[in-house]
């Protein structure tokens, strides 16, 4: 679970490859998945990507899951 850290306004998470709670940079993308064709801007997904700051490493999660 997240939590906001006081001293630099930031996102602690879990990070697998630190193996610890760090700060994160997290946004939301809205992702294509529907390929190129005439509806692929009707098909796009909000994403919750995030970034460790320590590391580096970045993934993401689809939030929509009907």
């Amino acid at each position: 679970m997240a939590t906001t850290n006081d001293v630099s306004n930031g996102m602690t998470e879990p990070c697998e490859v630190c193996e610890t709670d760090t700060l994160h940079e997290v946004t939301v993308q809205l992702i294509t998945e529907g390929g190129d064709g005439k509806n692929a801007r009707y098909s796009r997904e909000p994403y919750r990507v995030r970034e460790c700051l320590r590391c580096g490493n970045r993934d993401s999660k689809r939030m929509n899951n009907a």
